[in-house]
């Protein structure tokens, strides 16, 4: 049986930067074949296309200058963000309610109206009744509420009032009547992003050459973990007994290897919602040239999200991601939404009948957004104190259920393995 200080579940972002961070005793299980997790990059007939869209938006000067000191300059794209709302029959500047004055006259009176006639709460039930309590009716019921329930796939009243946290564009009255004056610009937490030219996993490529190759492996998946002994059982029949046991993985898949009762029983109250990405190559460039992302809250389109890779890379045909959002136990025909993607593209003036589909791809994340409810900000701290009681530590986007960029997930990552490397 091998022994290691660090036995780290999956080799995503998380997963290799704490490996990189720890020293050199660590043992790397990941189940696919190749590092990086939802985080890599695929090309294919000449497209550049990721695991759904990643773009980098740096908080801290720590990972920005860790990002530009090694990718090249050449290889950075530098981009302002333009994205746009599809309402009605027109785009709106994204946040809609930082932009209601962009909307006809009628709908614009009626959000201004609902706006300063809101119920506002020293308190929030839910993330529907914040939305509510904070944009008034006709800001919630034209965008809020049907984009926000095409994404998480659930029923709002299940989400905490702060489900997402700072990614949410909050905005004020005043905020929402200075926004109005012509040249305003947004100023939300990723109004300008990065994107390496050879996709996001060109970033992961990065993280894993500052680890030990030889310490992974790939193909492998923990099937079992004893707490009380320390000891993982892994998919190709090896054990690995461990002193400190770092989790990556989703957090509902993770808990029921332990074998323990309340935590397998909490592991399936865990709520989020799957997504269904397609990665779409075609013949020649849309009239869509200028935008990198589109919202569309219209629930007679499957997709709430698209994005356009051709727009950030500069690239002469069209080429884009489609999310289309799916409860935890919805059944994804891809077939069937691929056949009304491409209608809806063709509804939306997006392509037309003279365009070609000459490459795609299909992903499911699953899970992709983990729910943020105020049963899950009361219990998984606890969860988490009793696993790292235990010495085992679940961390990232998805270990540790939460909502967060992926600097945050290297953060968490790099200050746990500093952490654990100064108790020696």
């Amino acid at each position: 049986m091998k022994t290691v200080k660090y036995l780290i579940i999956g080799g995503g972002i998380s997963g290799l930067t704490f490996a990189g961070s720890c020293g050199s005793d660590y043992i790397v299980a990941e189940k696919e074949d190749v590092p990086g997790g939802f985080c890599r990059t695929t090309k294919k007939d000449g497209f550049v296309w990721d695991f759904a869209g990643h773009f980098f938006h740096f908080k801290t000067e720590r990972f920005k200058e860790f990002f530009k000191t090694h990718v090249p300059d050449d290889d950075i794209i530098r981009k302002d963000k333009c994205t746009k709302i599809v309402y009605k029959d027109r785009l709106i500047d994204y946040p809609f309610q930082k932009n209601i004055h962009q909307l006809e006259k009628e709908e614009f009176i009626d959000c201004l109206y609902d706006l300063f006639n809101k119920e506002e709460k020293e308190s929030y039930d839910s993330f529907l009744d914040m939305l509510y309590g904070k944009f008034g009716v006709s800001i919630t019921e034209k965008f809020l509420r049907p984009y926000n329930e095409k994404l998480y796939a659930v029923d709002l009243t299940r989400l905490d009032k702060d489900a997402m946290g700072r990614f949410f564009p909050y905005a004020d009255r005043e905020d929402i009547i200075k926004n109005m004056k012509r040249g305003a610009k947004d100023s939300s937490y990723n109004e300008k992003f990065l994107y390496p030219k050879n996709g996001a996993g060109s970033f992961i490529d990065i993280l894993y050459s500052m680890c030990d190759s030889s310490s992974f492996l790939f193909g492998t998946e923990v099937v079992s973990v004893d707490a009380d002994s320390k000891v993982c059982r892994l998919s190709n029949g090896n054990e690995i007994k461990y002193e400190y046991l770092i989790n990556t993985s989703p957090l509902n898949r993770f808990l029921p290897l332990i074998n323990e009762k309340p935590l397998t029983s909490f592991s399936e109250s865990l709520s989020y919602n799957k997504v269904l990405v397609f990665n779409l190559g075609f013949n020649k460039k849309s009239t869509f040239t200028n935008e990198h992302w589109l919202y569309i809250p219209d629930k007679s389109i499957n997709f709430y999200r698209i994005g356009f890779y051709d727009n950030i890379l500069d690239s002469d045909r069209l080429s884009m991601y489609i999310e289309i959002g799916y409860g935890k136990d919805g059944i994804v025909n891809e077939k069937e939404q691929l056949d009304a993607t491409l209608h809806n593209l063709k509804r939306l003036g997006i392509i037309d009948d003279t365009f070609e589909l000459v490459a795609s791809e299909t992903i499911v994340m699953d899970p992709a957004y983990v729910h943020i409810s105020a049963e899950s900000e009361r219990d998984v701290p606890k969860v988490m104190k009793y696993l790292s009681e235990r010495g085992i530590y679940s961390i990232g986007r998805y270990g540790a259920w939460t909502y967060c960029s992926m600097e945050d997930s290297m953060i968490a990552a790099s200050e746990l393995a500093e952490r654990l490397e100064s108790l020696r």
